[in-house]
């Protein structure tokens, strides 16, 4: 996807440039360095916090070949002023690094988080992951691959868990045998990531797919996309709705009718407070 769209994307999320009083931020934090490649993080807290404190893995969209973590450094300040710990990641991109990097990538984010819980306040029990796009790919297959090894990596911290506690998922494609032809660029990005398209890499195709993982231990879930969204059909949330649950898996889809790929407005409010109130509901104790 066209690097300067997801530039002028990234204009529409509340900018939160400079973190209030009560949050704590620190950016270019090496979590990992496969094959000598430094990935980093940045990562924003409560300052004072009463005790430990949930996590939420944050993951920048840009069709597997682009987009920064920063996109979402305005909404890990906004997360930490609810409570979280809220971290955004690099991940290795398309075409240097094709699949499955970015998922090894985001898995060693999550061990990260475990592993440095005792440093920044975390509750290793309580994570979350989110992410936009090819990021909102990548959380809901955190949230489908728990268990299954072969996509751990060897990005630092083995024998710690990858697995996350729940999902939100802004508008991310679940299925990419059934991208091409729904896509308008599923034909120029996917090949990049995966080596090739659905007919020489079919498998890969398969295997990278979310929708093919679902298990009945698969996180909650919560769908955000719009119904006008040219770059991934809104069918994608509903196959994985259907198919989460089918599992009997949680899930929620909430449908920006007219919405294309990603909100503003009204509609990005609205999202906002969905993620923070699902958020909420599954990482914070009941009172």
């Amino acid at each position: 996807m066209p690097t300067l769209r997801w530039a002028l994307l990234s204009l529409l999320i509340p900018a939160w440039s400079a973190a209030p009083d009560e949050v704590q931020f620190e950016s270019g934090i090496e979590f990992s360095k496969p094959g000598g490649e430094s990935l980093q993080l940045d990562l924003a807290r409560p300052k004072s916090p009463a005790g430990k404190c949930p996590a939420i893995l944050c993951i920048h969209g840009g069709g597997f070949r682009a987009g920064k973590r920063e996109g979402w450094d305005g909404r890990c300040k906004m997360l930490a002023e609810h409570g979280y710990v809220a971290a955004t990641v690099t991940y290795r991109l398309a075409p240097k690094f094709p699949y499955p990097a970015a998922i090894y990538d985001v898995k060693a984010a999550v061990r990260w988080l475990r592993a440095n819980a005792a440093t920044y306040s975390i509750d290793p029990e309580r994570i979350g992951v989110t992410g936009d796009s090819a990021g909102g790919h990548l959380a809901q297959f955190l949230g489908v691959t728990g268990g299954v090894a072969a996509f751990e990596g060897d990005g630092g911290n083995a024998g710690l868990s990858s697995r996350v506690s729940c999902v939100v998922n802004w508008y991310g494609p679940s299925d990419f045998t059934k991208s091409y032809g729904k896509s308008v660029d599923a034909a120029e990005v996917l090949p990049l990531w995966l080596g090739g398209d659905d007919a020489k890499e079919h498998q890969k195709h398969i295997q990278a797919s979310p929708l093919y993982w679902v298990t009945p231990d698969s996180a909650p879930t919560l769908l955000l996309h719009g119904t006008k969204d040219p770059y991934v059909a809104v069918e994608q949330a509903e196959w994985i709705r259907d198919r989460l649950k089918a599992a009997e898996v949680e899930v929620e889809f909430v449908a920006f009718e007219g919405a294309g790929h990603g909100f503003k407005g009204a509609d990005q409010e609205k999202a906002l407070k969905a993620m923070v109130d699902f958020f909420d509901r599954h990482l914070k104790p009941v009172k």
